[in-house]
């Protein structure tokens, strides 16, 4: 086993917090794990387990075995589908450590829900059948962590058991794994086989899997240590939720910190309008704060005169956050209707809301192979990268810095439908033409794959096919090719002129026949 994969980790603070998520294809066994993982960890009360016992007899696909999906498959589809739906949060402690688990769904049409599981989750456990191995959907899950920005991995070999605990089938999993996931950039895998069902390697090491050196998968997380980036990346960010004014003596910027610590006297740019100021005070309800860290919420009053509104954000003068009008992020689409370049959506980031533009799709991204590859429209469940503009300056940074203020989702303007979430993948320089030049050119040629766009190049073709006859009947005619070049270039510059002309004319020859529809009805 590589260095890479080792199970190694130092102990943790107690009490500490662990968010996570169970994801992977259909079947593969995820809500048996979580709801194993309450039943070993004491987290099931005895009336629960009573509750579980009568649905195992009545909805459960074990027999007369528990069916421990069952604890955390809610709804009424769940149960008879045997399937996760929605994402289901759950709770649960152990002496050493508190956890907040996500158990997301497999379904293809449910990405959606698994991709809003894992944007608040430190770490993933991938579930993987043993008798299936790696699968189109764990490879889709897989990207989705990381794209979100999940950098440690579990990858759990489950249903060990219908496999005859085979040593070489876990190993050749491990290793497909490791090889498909590798440009993807996890700081750990750490592999486990399991038994979620029976509880093997899930509380306490399993006799049945000897060769397995490493820890059982509640030690794991109770041991793991996720590190934070450095300070310098994560500058102090606070995006305003909302202008505190209750007398004409105070006005504060109520939210809640992102990243970074601010403290009384440091000083803070506003964006996007560039406003500098310092920290007069951090308020709280229990009173004032000298600092206020990520995760708090508090509102805060400026020493200086500033326009501040919801949707501004207030960031440490060294930050390196910029107001853009223009970002390249990385798409997850999510609804049936295809994504084409120069569709306009809603906006939401962090508090801010504007108006989007897709000036371009840059490219989709291979879910097999997780290669870059040329695309013209982003379908349902489809991973795109693109370039956004927008109607007015928004505060935004690169999603490795801050997840809140560097990811958004796309709201469908008509029916007010999320349609994409999408992370920040760099900051675009701003440019003074940026906008005029990508509108010119979708009036002029059209969204790629659109009737205009075919259109615009059918007229181009015809007219170079007209240009190459036009040449050859001249330098036939006149057996001088420089004229034929002559009489050609004349006519590919004049003939537009002319008939703008001519359609002027005719025009204004009938203008007068044509009944006029101001001022009210026909004669």
């Amino acid at each position: 086993m590589s260095a890479a994969l080792s199970v190694t980790a130092p102990a943790v603070r107690e009490a500490s917090l662990l968010r996570l998520l169970t994801c992977g294809s259909v079947d593969d066994g995820k809500s048996t794990l979580l709801g194993r993982m309450l039943f070993d960890s004491n987290a099931v009360l005895e009336d629960q387990l009573e509750a579980l016992d009568r649905d195992s007899r009545k909805f459960g696909t074990h027999g007369e075995h528990r069916d421990f999906a069952l604890l955390v498959d809610g709804l009424s589809a769940e149960r008879e589908q045997g399937i996760t739906i929605d994402v289901a949060y759950r709770y649960f402690s152990t002496p050493r450590r508190s956890f907040i688990v996500a158990d997301t769904p497999g379904h293809e049409q449910y990405t959606r829900n698994m991709a809003t599981g894992a944007s608040t989750a430190e770490l993933a456990i991938i579930l993987v059948d043993a008798r299936k191995g790696i699968l189109p959907q764990t490879r889709r899950h897989s990207f989705i962590v990381s794209m979100v920005g999940v950098r440690h991995v579990v990858l759990a070999v489950n249903k060990m058991d219908l496999v005859g605990f085979d040593q070489g089938i876990y190993d050749g999993i491990v290793a497909s794994y490791t090889e498909a996931v590798a440009s993807l950039g996890f700081e750990t895998i750490v592999p486990i086989p399991l038994c979620a069902r029976e509880g093997d390697n899930i509380a306490e090491r399993s006799a049945r899997t000897p060769w397995y050196r490493g820890t059982h998968l509640l030690e794991y997380l109770e041991t793991v240590t996720i590190g934070e980036a450095p300070d310098q990346a994560k500058r102090f960010h606070f995006p305003v939720q909302w202008v505190n004014r209750p007398n004409l003596d105070f006005r504060g910027y109520a939210g809640t910190v992102a990243t970074g610590t601010i403290r009384v006297g440091d000083g803070v740019t506003v964006l996007p309008n560039q406003r500098h100021s310092t920290i007069a005070r951090i308020v709280t309800a229990d009173g004032d704060l000298a600092e206020a860290s990520a995760g708090q919420a508090v509102t805060l009053t400026l020493a200086d005169e500033v326009d501040v509104s919801r949707g501004d954000v207030i960031v440490h003068q060294a930050s390196v956050m910029q107001a853009r009008k223009g970002i390249t992020a990385r798409l997850l689409w999510m609804v049936d209707q295809p994504l084409r370049p120069g569709q306009s959506f809603i906006i939401k980031l962090g508090t801010v809301e504007a108006n989007a533009d897709v000036a371009r799709l840059r490219h989709a991204v291979d879910i097999h192979s997780f290669q870059d590859h040329p695309a013209d429209a982003l379908a349902m469940n489809a991973i795109g990268v693109v370039d956004l503009t927008f109607d007015k300056a928004i505060a935004a940074t690169v999603y490795g810095r801050d997840r809140e203020l560097g990811s958004f989702i796309l709201i469908d303007r008509m029916t007010n439908q999320t349609v994409a979430l999408g992370t920040v993948q760099e900051d675009r320089p701003k440019q003074a033409n940026d906008n005029v030049r990508g509108r010119a050119v979708l009036r002029l040629v059209g969204a790629p794959g659109s009737p205009q766009r075919r259109n615009f190049w059918a007229s181009m073709g015809r007219k170079a096919i007209e240009a190459v006859v036009l040449f050859l009947v001249v330098a036939a005619l006149a057996r001088n090719l420089w004229l034929a070049v002559a009489v050609t270039v004349a006519d590919l510059l004049l003939r537009p002129v002319a008939d703008r002309v001519a359609a002027w004319g005719w025009q204004h020859l009938f203008a007068g026949h044509r009944p006029s529809y101001t001022g009210g009805h026909a004669d």
